[in-house]
């Protein structure tokens, strides 16, 4: 459980408590009972199997597979995976690779609907660069229609390792991840996730390839 979960969850069954004790009717506390268990639901983190080998990136959320095309960068040509989470997806977010976070970039924006294509450079994001394993990516944390918060716990400098938890959003987005051009894809469109044990892509010559 994230700790956000306890903080709603506990803070909404006082409020039924009170209501209830003021009104003399249970009926009163009912929806505020109801809120704290989407909640504690909703803030739920499990535990995730991280898979071994070299070159292999995993999915930083859970939620459904929406795009994966190549794109053109300043450093050439790139791969990137959509992967947009709705309200009942886990929202905790974990690093695809292990390595060195070379970049972390916060920008304001929008809360264009995550499932617009507009979304992925017009949306308020958090931009991440993993340098590891011979390679880099990037994956970006980004608000959707409902998403008014990214939380994101590690700075420039700092190691991760993958699948490690890194941060969440809160309510509805959408995370993008950047690929080498080079890495083999292993999921496709319209297929479902889990952060930090679905595998993504892999690197050739690695474990996946």
């Amino acid at each position: 459980m994230v700790r956000d979960g306890y903080i709603y969850g506990l803070s909404l069954l006082v409020v039924a408590g009170l209501l209830t004790w003021a009104t003399g009717n249970l009926a009163w506390g009912i929806p505020a009972v109801l809120l704290a268990a989407f909640f504690l639901w909703f803030f739920r983190d499990p535990q995730r199997t991280i898979p071994a080998g070299a070159g292999l990136i995993v999915s930083p959320g859970d939620g459904l597979v929406t795009e994966a095309v190549t794109i053109a960068t300043p450093e050439g040509p790139r791969q990137r995976i959509s992967i947009f989470l709705n309200v009942f997806n886990v929202h905790v977010n974990r690093s695809p690779i292990g390595g060195v976070l070379s970049r972390v970039h916060y920008q304001k924006g929008q809360y264009l609907n995550a499932m617009n294509p507009a979304s992925a450079d017009r949306n308020e994001q958090n931009a991440v660069t993993v340098k590891g394993e011979g390679f880099e990516i990037t994956f970006k944390q980004i608000a959707g229609l409902l998403a008014r918060r990214i939380v994101f716990k590690l700075s420039e400098g700092d190691a991760v390792e993958r699948g490690q938890r890194v941060g969440l959003i809160k309510f509805g987005s959408r995370v993008d991840v950047i690929l080498p051009a080079e890495a083999v894809l292993k999921v496709k469109v319209g297929q479902k996730v889990k952060g930090g044990e679905s595998v993504l892509a892999a690197m050739p010559g690695g474990a996946g390839a």
